[in-house]
C-alpha cells in the first residue's frame, strides 16, 4: 500500500469526519472505498464489463466463429489484404 496527502477543504473534511464516525471506520478508508468505486468498480462489475466485451467480437462476427473469420483473412498475400482497404 502507498500513503498520499490530500488537501481536503474544511465542509468536505466535516462531511468526511461525520461519516467516518457514523460507520466507526477512518477518513482514509472512506477515501479509498470512493476511490475505489469511482476508478476501479466492484469485482462483478470488471467482470461484466470483461464478458459483454468478449461477447462483442463473437456477435460483430456475424455468425462466424473467430477462427473461420482469422483464416478468411490470413488468405492471400499482406499485399493483397492491404489492396482491399
Amino acid at each position: 500500500m502507498r500513503r498520499t496527502q490530500l488537501h481536503l477543504d474544511d465542509l468536505l473534511w466535516t462531511a468526511l469526519h461525520a461519516r467516518a464516525r457514523r460507520e466507526n471506520t477512518t477518513i482514509s478508508e472512506l477515501v479509498r472505498q470512493a476511490v475505489r468505486e469511482r476508478y476501479v468498480g466492484s469485482h462483478e462489475q470488471r467482470l461484466s464489463a470483461m464478458q459483454r466485451f468478449a461477447g462483442s467480437r463473437k456477435r460483430r462476427v456475424g455468425g462466424t466463429n473467430s477462427v473461420a473469420e482469422i483464416r478468411r483473412l490470413r488468405k492471400g498475400s499482406r499485399f493483397e489484404r492491404l489492396a482491399d482497404r
